[in-house]
């Protein structure tokens, strides 16, 4: 043994105990293992239960993202057109996927939660172009009961019932 340690047989050795180890290998796209609850995956743009956005456009998710993968453009609502409860919603809103780092910054701005991560973490493609979601992407879809907009608020509801959580 040499006087700096083991030596290269310490090194040999460890070589010599994996050899007889089983490997371990997954097979990916044919199994899918679940992710972890908490797995920051593919952004989705939540509604309220008769189907409006959560959405204001108050942009603070496209202050808050440190690789500026977020644009999102602001309108007002109107009596005809509501898309959200409250004076504006996002009529454009776009994430670009080749920027963003999940660091889910974007989430802790969002002020009405219509911004919150999925578990999906398939997101590959061969177009640079699909890798930038829109909101036909991100809208979650419609469940039972809701209904797409625009249309109006619930009779008798404002914009402060849908922010409490109280209109169904």
């Amino acid at each position: 043994m040499s006087p700096d340690g083991p030596g290269p047989l310490a090194g040999f050795g460890v070589t010599f105990s994996t050899m007889f180890k089983k490997a371990h290998t997954e097979s990916y796209p044919e199994e899918k293992r679940p992710t972890a609850t908490r797995y920051h995956g593919r952004h989705q743009l939540n509604r309220y239960a008769d189907g409006l956005e959560k959405c204001i456009g108050c942009e603070l998710c496209a202050w808050a993202c440190p690789a500026d993968a977020i644009h999102v453009e602001g309108a007002n609502n109107t009596e005809a057109e509501r898309f959200s409860p409250g004076e504006r919603y996002g009529r454009v809103y776009q994430i670009n996927y080749l920027r963003c780092i999940g660091c889910g910054l974007c989430i802790e701005a969002c002020p009405t939660r219509a911004l919150t991560m999925t578990n999906e973490y398939e997101m590959a493609d061969d177009n640079r172009e699909d890798l930038i979601y829109g909101k036909d992407k991100l809208l979650a879809p419609l469940d039972d009961g809701m209904e797409a907009p625009p249309h109006p608020m619930a009779d008798g509801a404002t914009d402060e019932d849908y922010y409490r959580g109280t209109v169904r």
